[in-house]
């Protein structure tokens, strides 16, 4: 029973993650709904983060009831005159004077722009959230000048310094952060370099780690990396006994393994060397030349050298143009993987369920508050993206309907409306089920 306790605490650390992610992304999306509606004139008679039993609630001034519910997976905002949740049908009946403050009532240009905030208002969180780390941490300077030393393992000489500007490794020179990415990959591997570096007004040449070591930088949720609980900042220093010293190592060694189990010693900052052993698992990713190609990858990013890039101050514009950047490639790569397996470029396991969501939320939030923080803007752009899927029951379905509106002069008859929506509702339950099917069996 004991045995247990260790494995339910985390599945509750993970739920709550979700629950607290979810809460997070739904009330931006649903916010968007509201306020949007409220200034084009439509009334929003409940405000819900949650489904089902109402726990706790409050009336506002303009009669909107702000509640959360019992099911914390989700939430939505009913209008005036919404027969459901969903927004979907042709409404109930209200009173004709209060007409134009329904969500069927109200001109087309009100009810296109309301339906169209809620994926907006993810995409600002994004952006805004991206674009704040680069305002929190700034981005690395032009010159190629450390700004911090971070400890290395026993053994590995690095007699860099923080403010040395370096100008060459080994005889390779350098004259920017791409440079110094180039001249790693042809240097002969060794534990140790030849810098030639800035320090003092004098040009100096000193001895430092190799510019891209074994050394780990990111985690990807619910990779093998992860599951073993491998940790940004661990370095490896060896695989099934054999020395590692260059990142491009460990990713010829997981591929040379070809899925078999792997022993990984590994150094960790603060706490010394221990084992691990880990499965690699086969993945699509995009190929340089386009399209996709399979690969044996245990989720890890890295080398990055034992120092860190001096930071400058990144301005308001710069950094909010970084998060619509990235914001943007989201979006791409979730149209784009969409695609692959629509098409069978891809295996159908790359489609995840609220399973492999939550364990990834929980993996993000077990790594800092900061990773968290970035999990839920990512999720927040793709969750965007999938409701403006042209689907009846998501906001695109109700925006598809508008623009059959705008380009006939007439809405769709009701009959074809409670068909489309009825074929929508079994087409998000098909797709949730497939979803939920491969958290369970695919590996």
């Amino acid at each position: 029973m004991t045995q247990l306790i260790p494995q339910f605490g985390g599945t509750l650390w993970t739920l709550a993650a979700f629950i607290v992610a979810l809460a997070v992304i739904v009330t931006v999306h649903e916010y968007g709904h509201y306020i949007i509606g409220r200034l084009s004139g439509i009334r929003a008679e409940v405000f819900s983060i949650g489904f089902g039993p109402r726990l706790f609630a409050r009336r506002d001034k303009r009669g909107t009831l702000w509640q959360v519910a019992a099911i914390p997976l989700g939430g939505y905002v009913k209008f005036l005159g919404d027969s459901n949740a969903a927004s979907a049908g042709t409404g109930r009946a209200v009173d004709p004077s209060l007409r134009r403050q329904t969500l069927t009532g109200a001109p087309l240009w009100a009810r296109f722009a309301t339906l169209l905030a809620g994926p907006v208002f993810n995409f600002i969180l994004s952006i805004l959230v991206f674009g704040g780390f680069a305002l929190v941490q700034g981005l690395p300077a032009s010159d190629v000048v450390i700004g911090q030393i971070d400890e290395a393992p026993p053994g590995i000489i690095n007699d860099l310094q923080t403010g040395d500007q370096i100008t060459a490794v080994g005889p390779y020179a350098v004259e920017s952060w791409r440079d110094l990415g180039s001249a790693a990959q042809q240097l002969p591997v060794a534990s140790q370099q030849n810098w030639t570096v800035i320090r003092d007004g004098a040009e100096i040449t000193v001895a430092g780690p190799d510019p891209m070591p074994a050394r780990i930088s990111g985690i990807a949720p619910r990779s093998a990396a992860a599951d073993a609980g491998l940790r940004a900042g661990d370095v490896v220093l060896a695989i099934d006994g054999q020395p590692v010293t260059r990142f491009t190592q460990m990713r010829d060694a997981v591929e040379t393994a070809e899925g078999k189990p792997l022993s990984l010693t590994v150094w960790r900052p603060g706490q010394g060397t221990a084992d691990y052993t880990l499965v690699a698992k086969m993945q699509d990713l995009p190929a340089d030349n386009g399209g996709y190609e399979r690969r044996w990858l245990i989720g890890v990013t890295g080398g990055d050298s034992f120092f860190a890039p001096q930071m400058r101050t990144a301005g308001p514009i710069e950094a909010l143009w970084l998060g619509v950047g990235q914001t943007w490639s989201i979006i791409v790569s979730s149209l784009s993987g969409m695609w692959a397996m629509i098409s069978g470029q891809i295996g159908t396991c790359n489609l995840g369920g609220a399973i492999s969501i939550a364990e990834s939320t929980g993996q993000a939030a077990s790594a800092g508050g900061a990773n968290f923080l970035w999990w839920i803007a990512v999720l927040s752009a793709a969750i965007g993206f999938l409701n403006l899927l042209p689907i009846p029951v998501l906001d695109g379905g109700h925006l598809m309907f508008y623009t059959w509106e705008a380009v006939t002069g007439r809405p769709p008859s009701d009959r074809i409306l409670n068909l489309l929506t009825a074929i929508g509702m079994a087409a998000v339950l098909s797709l949730m089920i497939f979803g939920l099917t491969n958290d369970i069996f695919c590996p």
